[in-house]
């Protein structure tokens, strides 16, 4: 058994992307709700998605690590609002990780 307790990982990145362009309402997260600023949909949002694709454009590690700390946050808003009945965590990991950058399984090398 282990006998420390490791400390409660810090805040997530803040989620300041998709940036606005021009005057239009951005459509970022709504916190703690994780709701679209513009449309009121689930973020990310498709427009969201689609601006978030241009913005890490050949940075598709970037994304997915950017992607997965607002995961992180999102749980952690979300389960404090309802942690009864908050979303399932595959939910919340298809909602927002798993329609960004595809991974690929590295090819086994023969000998």
């Amino acid at each position: 058994m282990i006998g420390t307790r490791l400390p409660t990982p810090g805040r997530g990145p803040r989620p300041e992307r998709p940036r606005a362009a021009g005057d239009d309402i951005p459509h970022t997260p709504l916190r703690p709700m994780w709701c679209c600023r513009a449309d009121g949909q689930p973020w990310p949002c498709a427009q969201a998605r689609l601006l978030l694709r241009v913005e890490f454009d050949g940075n598709p590690i970037g994304l997915s690590i950017y992607l997965a700390g607002l995961m992180y946050e999102a749980m952690r808003d979300l389960y404090r609002l309802n942690p009864h009945d908050g979303p399932e965590p595959r939910a919340l990991f298809d909602r927002f990780v798993a329609w960004g950058p595809p991974r690929r399984p590295q090819p086994q090398r023969t000998p």
